[in-house]
């Protein structure tokens, strides 16, 4: 991960674009709330002439609970800055986006615990810029001198607005207030222009864009949607979440969807506008306890995905073999579907890999944890922020209440306070899941013999056990449903027995019987006799591998027999696999090679001799 990716980050959630402060320091920069001004983060970059590369560095402004409760190399304490408040983090190879991601939201949160920086659209050259910290320029003076050119109603609106300090929360205590008494206003006074700014209220605009503002929003509660500033197009939103001009809850939600038809569908607004819409309406949906169905519409795709995977993983036995192999592969380093397994035997491959998660989820290790939780952890709370870059105020604290969205993701409000319980990914030991997954693959190339043999996975030997037995079972069930159905007429086999007696006593006479008898008994010797596995005399392709242990040329003796190279180093590799546990022949292309690894061993499997001359 590099510096790039945080202030890609940045811009792309928050809308903070990364400051270069100090003109002597090019390689320094912060990131910044552009509420507050305070400092995020602060950006290190420098040249390291010893190695010719560019150290990257930063601290963040998110304290150090999360540093001392997880152990990760590249998180330590602060570069340049002072302070419990600030986690120093290294970018090199071995960070991880995830987490670096999240300590960035946590220094949001902890800034502007009641709001983030939205950037409303990207307009031309010349705006009208107003700041929302900034009083209004004009003044109660001035509204009484021309009072006969503006509304009673929004005269009456201006004097409500309280200043009680410049605070987020006081923000959006003035904009509910206001709201609701011109919950009901129309007007007829269109205004035209341009403007931009963070988390537009009605204390914002001028008188001329007051009206305007109004007038836009008596024909889209008319189903007429029109261009306008998105500042402007903001401020509908945000009376919508309020609960400002709806009946109920979903009569919001239904005004909020017909906006994204009316208005982002017909090509007015833009992408950013369209994802806080999404993520304002899951928020709705879960604090208004919404039907699930309503909330899953605007629920962030990969979350919902990984969830149906984990419920699946941790109640395998109501699922079928496709949807657990789905789920597998959803957590998988290698793609199980790649698999030459399953490149051969499909269908037998996905019913072994749910048959052995299945079989696996049965049994629990010494600490009383099955594999699920081994492998995903336990469902634990992590705070959330619904509503945290909109425009909102609550008149009085939220009710206690649980929202369960999926098995795995539940939203929890305790005394005003929200936290979802999920699994995190922080959490996942996924080289233990893959090494079961690998295990199984390698087990089940040995049981089908299909070649490419994989070697054993390190701290695996817990799973090898079950594999086995869902192998085993299944090579029983291959073959009794193989083995023909024969039909036995009990009653009739001492009749059998009989003609059978008689027949032979007639075709033998007694030295035939004598002469039978040694045969037998001759015929049970010499299979006593026999080599094992072991023996060299069975080896395949003795004079190629002598060949190859003196290291000379294959190829004559290939093609005087008219063999492949790929099915030579295939027999061998099949047939020593047992004895020496890995192929010993590689085979690119018309080329035969002998692993240097395994020479000894061959060497002692042919007696110890190569002939060499």
């Amino acid at each position: 991960m590099e510096l790039s990716d945080l202030t890609a980050y940045a811009e792309t959630k928050y809308h903070i674009r990364e400051e270069h402060k100090w003109a002597d320091f090019p390689g320094f920069s912060v990131l910044s709330d552009p509420g507050s001004g305070k400092w995020l983060a602060l950006l290190m970059r420098q040249w390291d002439s010893t190695s010719g590369a560019e150290i990257q560095r930063c601290d963040i402004k998110c304290g150090q609970d999360f540093m001392m409760m997880h152990d990760r190399p590249y998180l330590r304490q602060p570069f340049r800055m002072y302070g419990s408040r600030w986690t120093g983090v290294a970018f090199d190879s071995r960070t991880e986006e995830d987490v670096v991601f999240r300590l960035f939201d946590e220094a949001v949160a902890a800034c502007s615990p009641h709001g983030c920086t939205i950037v409303l659209e990207n307009s031309p050259s010349k705006t009208q810029v107003v700041c929302p910290e900034t009083e209004r320029r004009t003044s109660d003076e001035d509204f009484r001198l021309s009072s006969a050119a503006v509304p009673d109603r929004i005269l009456r609106m201006i004097h409500l607005y309280e200043y009680r300090g410049s605070s987020f929360t006081q923000k959006c205590r003035n904009f509910l207030i206001q709201g609701k008494f011109m919950e009901d206003y129309e007007d007829n006074a269109p205004w035209k222009g341009e403007l931009r700014c963070y988390f537009p209220v009605y204390h914002d605009l001028t008188i001329g864009q007051l009206r305007g503002y109004f007038t836009w929003r008596t024909d889209v509660r008319k189903g007429i949607f029109s261009p306008v500033p998105l500042s402007l197009a903001y401020i509908y939103l945000y009376e919508l979440l309020n609960g400002i001009g709806a009946s109920s809850a979903q009569d919001s939600m239904d005004k909020l969807n017909d906006f994204e038809t009316g208005f982002l569908d017909k090509g007015m607004g833009d992408a950013v506008m369209r994802r806080n819409l999404h993520r304002w309406m899951f928020d709705f949906a879960v604090m208004n306890s919404l039907p699930v169905e309503t909330a899953i519409r605007h629920a962030s795709g990969k979350a919902m995905k990984t969830d149906t995977a984990l419920a699946m993983l941790r109640d395998p036995g109501n699922h079928s073999d496709d949807e657990i192999f789905s789920s597998l592969c959803a957590f998988a380093k290698k793609k199980p579907e790649q698999s030459l397994i399953m490149r051969k035997y499909p269908d037998k491959g996905k019913h072994v890999f749910a048959a052995v998660w299945k079989e696996a989820s049965s049994s629990i290790s010494a600490d009383g944890r099955n594999p699920f939780a081994i492998c995903f952890g336990a469902q634990k709370e992590y705070p959330w922020h619904p509503l945290v870059n909109a425009v909102y105020h609550e008149k009085r604290k939220h009710l206690n209440m649980e929202y369960t969205l999926t098995p795995c993701r539940t939203y929890i409000c305790r005394e005003g306070v929200w936290r979802e319980r999920r699994y995190d990914s922080l959490n996942f030991d996924l080289k233990t899941f893959n090494a079961l997954l690998h295990e199984t693959d390698r087990m089940l190339r040995l049981s089908l013999r299909c070649g490419h043999y994989l070697r054993k996975a390190d701290g695996c030997g817990w799973a090898e056990n079950c594999i086995r037995t869902v192998i085993e079972a299944e090579r029983k069930a291959e073959e009794e449903s193989s083995r023909p159905v024969i039909t036995i007429d009990i009653s009739s086999l001492d009749k059998i027995r009989e003609d059978a007696s008689l027949t032979r006593e007639s075709l033998l006479t007694e030295d035939d019987m004598e002469d039978y008898e040694d045969d037998v008994v001759k015929t049970e010797l010499s299979m006593d006799d026999e080599g094992g596995a072991g023996d060299s005399s069975i080896i395949p392709y003795r004079e190629l591998l002598t060949l190859l242990l003196q290291g000379k040329s294959v190829s004559s003796y290939l093609s005087d027999r008219h063999l492949m190279p790929s099915i030579a180093a295939d027999t061998v590799n099949e047939t020593l696999f047992d004895e020496i546990g890995d192929n010993v022949l590689e085979c690119d292309g018309d080329t035969l090679t002998l692993v240097e690894d395994y020479r000894d061993d061959v060497l002692d499997l042919l007696g110890g001799k190569t002939n060499e001359k």
